[in-house]
């Protein structure tokens, strides 16, 4: 009766945390259509695609909410190089992002001159995550697996995982850059 109960709530785990997995090298489908900014238009393909991808999950009520400071000097820094920082805000851990989009897009523009795309706020964690960290959780395992505000996800010009960083791991830390610049190194294939 027990491997039984185990093998239903191992179905019912599987049922509700993946739709369909993908393989671990598995580009992503940056189906920009998909995604909406904080501010409820859609995200403009070029922001994206053939582009290194730094997502960050952000919170505006976090010890760590003053990484958008070195989140925006990487973006500024590298996006004529082909970065891009996509803020993805969510509420998953702690309450720390309880505002609307409108608050929040308000708070990261007049408190952090917050300048990088941003989409809407969204569940990253879970069997509702985001289609994105659903990929990233199936792509990249643990490494992509948020645990806390500010975790980062670096997505390379092809589409694949290239790395995962910690919440307390600073944007501008020499792991996290010298991974950007060695994606943005890569060609796009």
């Amino acid at each position: 009766m027990k491997s039984l109960l185990k093998s239903a709530a191992a179905l019912a785990f599987v049922a509700t945390t993946a739709s369909t997995p993908v393989a671990a090298d598995a580009p992503i489908n940056w189906d920009s259509r998909s995604l909406t900014t904080i501010h409820g238009d859609p995200l403009p393909d070029d922001v994206v695609n053939g582009r290194v991808v730094l997502m960050v999950n952000t919170a505006s009520r976090c010890a760590f909410t003053p990484q958008y400071e070195g989140l925006e000097e990487i973006s500024d820094k590298y996006i004529g190089l082909g970065l891009t920082v996509l803020g993805v805000p969510s509420n998953d851990f702690g309450g720390q992002e309880p505002g609307s989009n409108e608050e929040i897009a308000q708070f990261c523009s007049a408190t952090y001159g917050v300048s990088f795309p941003m989409l809407e706020k969204t569940k990253v964690t879970g069997g509702d995550a985001h289609p994105l960290y659903r990929w990233a959780r199936d792509a990249g395992g643990r490494a992509a697996v948020p645990a806390w505000n500010f975790h980062k996800i670096l997505i390379g010009r092809d589409g694949r995982f290239v790395a995962g960083f910690p919440s307390f791991t600073s944007p501008t830390s020499g792991q996290v850059t010298a991974a950007i610049e060695r994606a943005l190194a890569t060609p796009a294939m």
